[in-house]
């Protein structure tokens, strides 16, 4: 394996696992405190416009270095009628509707937390966040079924 391939594969498991670390710790520890109360607004929105920067680098960083790995490996026709294909094809689709939801639950987030709200905010982000953090479980489970495809395990 080529340098620039070790590269790619260490930078997109790297950022796979900053985007998802991310986006779980703030559906299972933020959004709880915010909901209750006990965190207020200048510190939500901060860790709002956090993830939300978090999420954008992240998917550009996976982007650039998934589309590298599948124009190394698949043509055309091995992305859409092979088994490994189409788990690409799956991960593609999870990261396009993580990135979303992110954006609209970070966008949900800071409404309001100009007026010092907090619960409402927290309340309204949440579906997205839950929903986020499902798919960020999915693209991780996705990665593990290429991985196994590609060595032989399916």
């Amino acid at each position: 394996m080529e340098p620039i391939e070790i590269a790619a594969w260490v930078f997109h498991s790297l950022f796979s696992s900053v985007w998802t670390g991310s986006v779980l710790f703030l559906t299972l520890a933020v959004l709880p405190l915010a909901r209750n109360g006990t965190l207020n607004a200048t510190p939500l929105e901060s860790v709002a416009r956090k993830i939300k920067l978090i999420s954008r680098t992240c998917a550009v960083v996976l982007l650039l270095t998934g589309g590298h790995m599948a124009g190394q490996q698949y043509t055309s026709e091995s992305l859409f009628e092979t088994k490994s294909g189409w788990l690409v094809l799956a991960m593609v689709t999870f990261w396009f509707f993580l990135m979303t939801t992110v954006e609209i639950g970070g966008a949900k987030l800071t409404d309001g937390t100009e007026r010092d709200k907090v619960r409402e905010p927290a309340n309204n982000a949440r579906p997205f966040f839950l929903t986020a953090s499902l798919l960020a479980v999915l693209l991780l489970v996705t990665a593990g079924l290429i991985s196994a495809q590609n060595l032989g395990y399916l």
